[in-house]
């Protein structure tokens, strides 16, 4: 089947997934409801969560469309390099389990404002709290629905409007129940996402191998490592035309665990999975998520470098063209066009649990955020319990509705959704980044530090990323930091890739931070200091021998990949 209309069988299929979500929603929300509305119940699912629940839930919430669409397309282009992402997030949430969680379930945090008030002041926090809700808002709940809605729409020939009421509905419908039937639904959400993303993956390499007078998922990985030999290299050369994107070494010892550490552990978003458990459970789910992230790849990576096999071949050249240009976010839609009937339903229903599930767990930290940081601190510091689960609520409801009348603006943006998030919010991720970590381990720092960091941080992010236009930095070059990029006029000037950006501000924010501190410190500043001890570091034994699988298996893929 080729065509962007859903057959009466995808119909079928995609009914019994929302039927089936639905439902277990209603059973878990009966089930486990609390006889009192209690605020950290529904904002955390406090001691409600399962190991499993909490893994299910940090996947489906992170995964996406800009995944499926936007990996799959830079697999299309620049091959296995981008899975780095998703990989380099492997170990990235073996250290947040560690070092990060016991911290924040040690001082009782439960949102990110919160620990900046805790640890340096209210105006630290409620700059911060507000800045969070304005990116998560404007940029990521937006973009998510948007690029959701982009992508149902062309598989399904709905409109695109439908797509994004019915998309942000469906949200809203598991979002009002609270955390914890996000939580137990995610689960059921994960469980379509990859098996309509591994379906994808099959059916995509099996076509593969039958152009090539073979069948199977294995023979199609041959000939894809074989037509496309290019396309599987993890650490990319100074000269390849994508290094400006993933800048060689970087992804292993740069920019990228800067990205990690604070997308994994200084985001209320991610984290809010695990406040509201005990420290045995956050770790075993966050080490489930891991493994987890391990098969990412092989539903939104490999399915792109099929797809630019299957192009090369002869396949949907004009499918994959817009205006004259070859547009690499199709790779995926295409794919999809393709399955036989009932299949393509499965693999829709797996593409819409990725994005319902990423804008629930996106509204539902929106709504603890302002209900706990902002509306209980500073607009009615005397609401109840039950009040505070209904201003929730409204601000679940209230933020969806802005989504859908921003996200229609977002087509203008050329670059895509997934560089939109990236963009916006790599500029304040360095600062944000060195507030936090040395919040977590250095006692000494202060308030004016933090806010040096954030401020500061953001300013000097700018700065490197017009430095370009007016000096020279081709003396980078031979060092790997920067290359050489085509303007939009027509000129050539050196950038510095964004990865290294993110390395350099981080470094001057630290380094910034550190400066200020012991100035203040000389003069009798005393910081707010959190409970932390070596002990709360340590870890049984199943989640080391677990954790050592994980790392082992990412250090095998980069030794094989390299």
């Amino acid at each position: 089947m080729n065509s962007n209309v859903l057959d009466i069988k995808d119909y079928i299929v995609f009914l019994v997934y929302f039927v089936i979500v639905a439902a277990y929603g209603v059973y878990i929300y009966y089930k486990k409801k609390s006889k009192s509305a209690d605020s950290k119940d529904y904002f955390l699912a406090e001691g409600s969560l399962t190991w499993w629940a909490i893994g299910a839930s940090l996947i489906a919430s992170n995964i996406s469309a800009e995944q499926f669409i936007g990996m799959s397309g830079d697999g299309f282009t620049m091959g296995l390099a981008i899975a780095t992402y998703e990989w380099m997030a492997a170990a990235t949430l073996i250290v947040v389990a560690v070092f990060f969680i016991p911290v924040y379930l040690k001082n009782k945090i439960y949102t990110m404002p919160q620990f900046l008030h805790q640890r340096y002041n209210g105006t630290v926090a409620m700059i911060m709290a507000v800045f969070w809700l304005l990116l998560y808002v404007v940029v990521n709940l937006t973009s998510i629905l948007f690029l959701g809605a982009l992508a149902i729409s062309s598989i399904s020939g709905i409109s695109l409007t439908a797509c994004m009421i019915f998309l942000a509905v469906f949200a809203v419908i598991i979002t009002l129940g609270g955390m914890k039937v996000i939580g137990f639904t995610d689960v059921i959400q994960v469980f379509f996402l990859i098996l309509g993303g591994l379906a994808t993956t099959y059916l995509a390499l099996d076509l593969v191998a039958k152009h090539f007078g073979t069948e199977g998922a294995i023979e199609g990985f041959k000939h894809i490592t074989q037509q496309a030999d290019t396309h599987f290299h993890m650490i990319l050369k100074q000269d390849n035309p994508h290094y400006i994107s993933l800048p060689g070494l970087t992804v292993l010892i740069g920019g990228m665990w800067i990205v990690n550490l604070n997308y994994w552990g200084c985001n209320q978003y991610i984290t809010q999975r695990a406040l509201g458990a005990d420290l045995k459970t956050a770790r075993r789910g966050i080490l489930f998520a891991a493994f987890l992230k391990l098969l990412m790849p092989v539903i939104v990576v490999l399915p792109g470098i099929a797809a630019y096999v299957l192009f090369k071949n002869g396949y949907f050249q004009q499918e994959m063209m817009v205006n004259g240009e070859l547009v690499k976010d199709k790779a995926y839609p295409v794919l999809l066009n393709l399955l036989p009937s009932g299949l393509k339903g499965l693999s829709f229903a797996a593409l819409t649990a990725a994005v319902v599930a990423s804008l629930a767990g996106k509204a539902n930290s929106i709504a603890t955020i302002f209900t706990l940081d902002i509306y209980k601190k500073k607009i009615n510091p005397e609401a109840n319990e039950k009040a505070q689960v209904r201003i929730g609520r409204a601000t679940i409801i209230i933020s969806m509705l802005l989504a859908v009348m921003i996200a229609p603006f977002l087509g203008i943006d050329k670059k895509g959704g997934f560089e939109f998030i990236q963009e916006y919010t790599g500029f304040v991720s360095p600062g944000i980044f060195a507030m936090f970590i040395l919040g977590f381990f250095w006692k000494k720092t202060t308030s004016n530090a933090a806010l040096f960091a954030t401020i500061g941080g953001f300013a000097l992010s700018v700065i490197f990323k017009i430095m370009p236009r007016w000096v020279n930095l081709e003396f980078l070059s031979p060092m790997g930091f920067s290359k050489q990029v085509l303007q939009k006029d027509g000129s050539l000037i050196y950038e510095i890739p964004f990865l290294d950006r993110m390395g350099f501000v981080f470094l001057f924010a630290v380094l910034g931070m550190y400066i200020i501190s012991v100035l203040e410190n000389k003069r009798g500043v005393v910081p707010n200091g959190l409970e932390v001890d070596t002990k709360m570091f340590r870890t049984d034994s199943k989640f080391a021998a677990g954790a050592l699988i994980v790392i082992g298996i990412i250090v095998a893929l980069y030794t094989i990949y390299w």
